[in-house]
């Protein structure tokens, strides 16, 4: 009865482990036949896994392009709606900004609230054309301008040779002239008192102030 007992010990041992390659070969043979669709979800969208399946099934291929096509699509219109969101935070931080020159220091300095996020060199006026004082808001503001000369009346084009650079920054008028913030290619002329009123800066400068400010913006201007 013992030896009886071990045989058929040993079938159910033997019917077990049979079930069990059968069950891992069913297994295998699934996730070697799931869609393309399919896989990519279990890559984790991985898009070049989609791809090597498709070359393997021809007939796949097409519907396989117009899945990720349309994946792009969303894609590039959430990247646009996230890209217009955040120029939108950046106006919306511009509006909580105001600017304190200070002509003695030759510096501007960016304040939102109690807090100075940013500072940056400048050129002041020279004697007989220095720079007015008092409370001015952000009036113009133009990627690169042209420039009339304000004794000579010459025009000068817009360009990396203009004497605004490449952004200007007006807070002052008497509807003819005006003074403000702008860009030169003699960036050795910073800190000195040079200009003909306007607040010279260095270019890589001016194009971080222009994006710190937006029309409205106070300008406080102090000896």
């Amino acid at each position: 009865m013992a030896i009886v007992r071990n045989d058929s010990l040993t079938r159910v041992v033997m019917l077990l482990c049979f079930g069990t390659a059968i069950l891992s070969l069913a297994v295998h043979w699934r996730m070697t036949t799931m869609t393309p669709r399919t896989q990519l979800k279990t890559a984790g969208g991985n898009v070049l896994s989609g791809q090597a399946w498709a070359a393997e099934k021809p007939g796949q291929v097409t519907q396989e392009k117009r899945h990720n096509a349309i994946a792009y699509h969303i894609s590039s219109l959430l990247s646009g709606q996230g890209s217009a969101q955040q120029k939108s935070s950046q106006n919306l931080a511009s509006e909580n900004n105001q600017l304190i020159v200070d002509l003695s220091d030759r510096r501007v300095y960016v304040q939102r609230g109690d807090l100075v996020i940013a500072s940056y060199p400048i050129a002041v006026g020279k004697k007989g054309w220095e720079t007015p004082t008092g409370s001015f808001q952000v009036m113009y503001r133009q990627l690169n301008p042209i420039w009339r000369h304000p004794i000579t009346g010459k025009i000068f084009s817009s360009g990396a040779d203009s004497p605004l650079g490449d952004r200007w920054i007006g807070f002052w008028s008497d509807g003819r002239n005006q003074i403000g913030f702008h860009g030169t290619p003699d960036e050795e002329v910073i800190g000195s008192a040079i200009s003909h009123g306007c607040l010279r800066m260095r270019n890589p400068d001016v194009r971080l102030l222009y994006n710190q400010v937006s029309l409205g913006t106070p300008v406080e201007v102090r000896q």
